[in-house]
């Protein structure tokens, strides 16, 4: 798979980028979907008199909640064709993406039927995300996830990924300290899983290179809020979420949601407590090696993370993940009861272990999942 080509603008002069990219495209009429977050951002200013000085009708959205619901897509796709928008905007995070990656999707099917059982038929309706945080990716990858009736929903089209991403760094210059942490992290947890991930090539595993690089160089930047860190992390996230276009995520992913919801802690914070664990693990046992490039070309990858991350050796790579963990100063959860191990090993995603190099099992898990909520076993605390 050869990932499609974005155009990516980074806001330099109050906005006219965006001018340039509107007039360019002839676009009259755009649907601006965006997060609770919006007000508050500079380019809310811009948009207040986009009207007037360039004749665009926005139509704005919003009316969608975090884990955004079926009905709340439905309404966004009768919008967007009843004012009658030729281009859609996404502003916000991965709630925001995946309800303007889905009206993308649906505004062109029959509105008769549900579109969750129609076929997806690419349109091409023009689409520009502006991420407000640096860890989900979700601008560069053909996946969103909606709930239908409580039930997880898996949409996946190359055609909704957007084929222009603005990068504006003063949206991250607001965030709460801990958000830009974990959503960080969710960021580097993608760059490592996906270069380990059995369906990686060496596209997917050139993004994770690069992604890597730019997080443990600029991470000590943009925790401390500095323009260039702050945009050197929107580049990672972007080139994280290219690699797991093609990859998909892996066992640290798939441990990890049960965590989020048993124990309220975001996604980035969840994850990458599995992946501290998860990591020396496989590396300890590469011989259950189920990627079918084989035992030694795994421990090579493994090599190939930490030059990555600028280590000689796995374990010093490894170390640096710790060290980042300890820095960035997170807690552990507090166990709930001895059931909560069998609640979580049962919870695991069979199809992400799938995509994961090493076999793990049950017993596995429950081991892990052991050591991730021990606080003595856990640097992170």
């Amino acid at each position: 798979m050869i990932t499609m080509k974005q155009n990516i603008i980074t806001i330099e002069n109050n906005y006219q980028e965006l001018d340039v990219f509107f007039l360019n495209n002839g676009i009259k009429t755009v649907m601006l979907v965006c997060g609770s977050s919006y007000k508050r951002l500079n380019i809310s200013k811009y948009f207040e008199d986009v009207t007037i000085r360039l004749g665009i009708n926005i139509v704005f959205f919003s009316n969608f909640q975090p884990n955004p619901e079926y009905e709340s897509v439905v309404q966004g796709v009768s919008l967007f064709n009843e004012k009658e928008c030729d281009a859609i905007i996404a502003v916000g995070g991965g709630s925001a993406m995946d309800v303007a990656k889905c009206i993308k999707l649906f505004a062109t099917m029959d509105s008769n039927e549900s579109y969750l059982k129609q076929a997806i038929v690419p349109n091409d309706i023009k689409y520009l995300a502006i991420p407000t945080t640096a860890g989900t990716g979700s601008e560069a990858t053909r996946y969103a996830v909606i709930y239908h009736k409580g039930e997880k929903q898996s949409i996946t089209d190359s055609s909704c990924i957007p084929s222009t991403v603005v990068f504006d760094i003063s949206a991250l210059k607001s965030l709460p300290e801990y958000q830009k942490k974990v959503t960080m992290l969710d960021a580097l947890c993608h760059s490592l899983e996906s270069f380990w991930s059995v369906n990686s090539t060496d596209e997917s595993k050139e993004y994770s290179g690069k992604a890597l690089k730019l997080i443990l160089e600029y991470f000590e930047s943009y925790i401390s809020n500095e323009d260039i860190g702050n945009e050197k992390m929107l580049l990672a996230s972007n080139y994280a979420g290219k690699a797991i276009n093609i990859t998909q995520t892996t066992a640290g992913h798939a441990m990890c949601y049960k965590l989020t919801s048993m124990y309220k802690i975001p996604h980035g914070h969840a994850v990458a407590l599995c992946v501290k664990v998860l990591w020396k693990y496989m590396v300890n046992h590469t011989s259950l090696c189920i990627d079918s490039r084989g035992k030694e070309y795994l421990d090579s990858v493994f090599l190939d993370i930490a030059k990555s991350m600028n280590c000689k050796t796995v374990e010093d790579s490894i170390e640096k993940y710790n060290y980042i963990l300890e820095r960035l100063n997170l807690s552990t959860p507090d166990i709930m009861s001895s059931e909560d191990f069998n609640i979580l090993k049962s919870s695991v995603n069979i199809e992400r272990l799938n995509n994961n190099p090493v076999k793990l099992t049950e017993d596995v898990l429950e081991m892990l999942y052991h050591q991730i909520l021990d606080k003595k076993e856990v640097i992170c605390k």
